[in-house]
C-alpha cells in the first residue's frame, strides 16, 4: 500500500485520532482532542533543571489514551451489547469503564552506544488496562459486556507515560506522575462522550491502582521504605506482631487514611516524641500523592515467597535449627551446595536477583524432593514436603485470573492451609520466624482472603502486563541490557 494509506491507518491507532468530549468540561485539562504524544511534563510549571526537561519524558494525555483504548474496544463492546440482548441503541449512557494501572521502574537502560541527551541510567513505565466495561440496564443491575481475557498480557497494556527517571528518585518521580494523577483526577468527575456503534455513549472511568510492586505503593502513599516495622501496605501490622498472629490482619490502610495521618506526622498534634509519633501514624512519614487500591502483587508475591523458600532450603542443608549462629563460611557453603545441586538435577541456573521463572521452577515439589536429598534427617524433609504442598495449595488462588471458576477448591480452603501453614512455620521452622517475617510472607497468610472477597481476582490485578511490556521497551531501544553483548555490533 502507498505510504500514505499507511499514515492514515497509523493516525487512527495513535491517541489522538478520535473525536470526544466531556461533560463538564475536564479541569486543568486543555480541551483540543487531537493530541498525540506530548512532553511528559506538559502540565506542570518547568522546574526540573538537572537534565533537559524535554528528553526526560514522553506521554499521552490520559482521557486520549483512554478513548483510543475504548475505540479500539469499539467491536468487542458492540459484540457485548448484543450477547446481553440490550437493544443496542437504548443504552447510550451509564457505561461503566474498570481500569487497571500500572507503573513500575526498571534499571539500566543505558545505550549501548548511543550519543543521546544525558539522561538517567533508568526508566519508568505508567500504562494502564481497560479491565471490564459494564453498563448499568434499567432495572439497576450492572451488565458486564466486556471483560478483558488476557488482563496480563502486554498486548492488553497500554503505555501511557515513558520517563527517563529513577522511580527511587521521588522529587523527579512525583514531577513526573503529578500531571497524570491530576488528570485522573478530573476524570474521576466527569463523563466521555464518545461515539461506539456510531451512536455518541457516555462512559465513566474508575481507576484501580493496582499494578505496583511494594516498593512503589510505599512510595506513592507515604509509606515507609519496606525494611520498616510497618511490615504491610494494606494493615498496621508491626513486623513482631505478624510474626506471632501470622493469619488473622485485616485491611485497613487506604489513601484517606494515609492522607490523614500524613497530617498528624506533620503537624504533630500532640506534641509526641518522634518514636511516640510513628507509632501512631504507623509509619506514614511523607505525602501520599497516588491513591492505589490496597491489594497483593501476585507476581512479587511468588518472587519474594520463592526468596524465602530458597532460604529455608539452606537453612535445612545445614540443620540451623540445632545450632546457634552458624558463621558465614558455613552458611556460603549451604548456598554452593544448594545451587550445584539444583544445577545438576533441575538445570536451574544461581541467579544474581530470583526473578519469576527461577521462582515457578523452584517453587516444585519436584525441587523440594532434589533439596530433599541434601537434607540429612528424614522428619525435616517431610516437614519441607509438608510446607511445599500447603504452599502449592495456596499459589493458585492468588495467580489465577479467575479464582473462583479456576480452583474453587483451593479457594475454599485457602484460610485453613493458611493456618496450617502458619502452623508449620512457627513450630517447625521457629528459628526463622521468631519476631521476624517478610512483607509478602504476611501478605500471602493474611490478607488474600479478604482481596478476594473484594475484587474477586489478585491475579488479573497484577503487574505482569507492565513486566512483560518491560521486555519491549528494551528491545525497542536496541538495547538488550541483560543479554549477550552480540547486539553491540548490529548497525556498525
Amino acid at each position: 500500500q502507498p505510504l500514505h494509506t499507511l499514515r492514515a491507518a497509523e493516525k487512527e491507532l495513535l491517541p489522538g485520532f478520535h473525536q470526544f468530549e466531556w461533560q463538564p468540561a475536564l479541569k486543568n485539562v486543555s480541551t483540543s482532542c487531537n493530541v498525540g504524544i506530548i512532553n511528559g511534563l506538559s502540565g506542570w510549571a518547568s522546574s526540573v533543571d538537572d537534565s533537559p526537561a524535554d528528553t526526560i519524558t514522553r506521554r499521552f494525555r490520559y482521557d486520549v489514551a483512554l478513548v483510543s483504548a475504548l475505540k479500539d474496544l469499539e467491536e468487542d463492546i458492540m459484540e457485548g451489547l448484543r450477547d446481553s440482548g440490550t437493544e443496542d441503541s437504548a443504552c447510550t449512557s451509564s457505561f461503566n469503564v474498570m481500569i487497571k494501572e500500572c507503573c513500575d521502574g526498571m534499571g539500566d537502560v543505558s545505550e549501548k552506544h548511543g550519543g543521546g541527551p544525558v539522561v538517567p541510567e533508568k526508566a519508568v513505565r505508567f500504562s494502564f488496562t481497560v479491565m471490564s466495561v459494564s453498563i448499568r440496564a434499567d432495572d439497576g443491575e450492572e451488565v458486564t459486556v466486556f471483560t478483558e481475557p488476557k488482563p496480563n498480557s502486554e498486548l492488553s497494556c497500554k503505555p501511557l507515560c515513558l520517563t527517563f527517571v529513577d522511580e527511587s528518585d521521588h522529587e523527579t518521580l512525583t514531577a513526573v506522575l503529578g500531571p497524570i494523577v491530576a488528570e485522573r483526577k478530573a476524570m474521576k468527575e466527569s463523563r466521555l462522550i464518545l461515539s461506539i456503534g456510531g451512536l455518541p455513549r457516555s462512559f465513566r472511568f474508575h481507576f484501580r491502582g493496582t499494578g505496583y510492586d511494594e516498593k512503589m505503593v510505599r512510595e506513592m502513599e507515604g509509606l515507609e521504605a519496606s525494611g520498616s516495622t510497618y511490615i504491610c501496605t494494606l494493615c498496621d501490622s508491626g513486623r513482631a506482631e505478624a510474626s506471632q498472629n501470622m493469619v488473622l490482619h485485616s485491611i485497613t490502610r487506604n489513601h484517606d487514611e494515609n492522607l490523614e495521618r500524613y497530617e498528624i506526622w506533620r503537624t504533630n498534634p500532640f506534641s509526641e516524641s518522634a518514636e511516640e509519633l510513628r507509632d501512631r501514624v504507623k509509619g506514614v512519614s511523607a505525602k501520599p500523592f497516588m491513591e492505589t487500591q490496597p491489594t497483593l502483587d501476585a507476581l512479587h508475591c511468588d518472587i519474594g515467597n520463592a526468596t524465602e523458600f530458597y532460604k529455608i532450603f539452606q537453612d535445612e542443608i545445614g540443620e540451623v535449627f540445632q545450632k546457634v549462629n552458624p558463621s558465614r563460611e558455613q552458611r556460603r557453603s549451604w548456598r554452593a551446595a544448594l545451587d550445584k545441586q539444583l544445577r545438576k538435577k533441575m538445570k536451574l541456573k544461581p541467579v544474581m536477583r530470583m526473578n519469576g521463572n527461577y521462582a515457578r521452577r523452584l517453587m516444585t515439589l519436584e525441587a523440594v524432593e532434589v533439596v530433599c536429598e541434601l537434607v540429612p534427617s528424614e522428619e525435616r524433609r517431610e516437614a519441607l514436603r509438608d510446607l511445599m504442598r500447603l504452599y502449592l495449595q495456596m499459589k493458585p488462588v492468588w495467580r489465577s485470573t479467575c479464582p473462583a471458576k479456576e480452583c474453587p477448591d483451593q479457594l475454599c480452603r485457602y484460610s485453613f492451609n493458611s493456618q496450617r501453614f502458619a502452623d508449620l512455620l512457627s513450630s517447625t521452622f521457629k528459628y526463622r520466624y521468631n519476631g521476624k517475617i517478610t512483607n509478602y510472607l504476611h501478605k500471602t497468610l493474611a490478607h488474600v482472603p479478604e482481596i478476594i472477597e473484594r475484587d474477586g481476582s489478585i491475579g488479573a490485578w497484577a503487574s505482569e502486563g507492565n513486566e512483560s511490556a518491560n521486555k519491549l521497551f528494551r528491545r525497542f531501544r536496541k538495547m538488550n541490557a541483560r543479554q549477550s553483548k552480540a547486539y553491540e555490533l548490529e548497525d556498525v
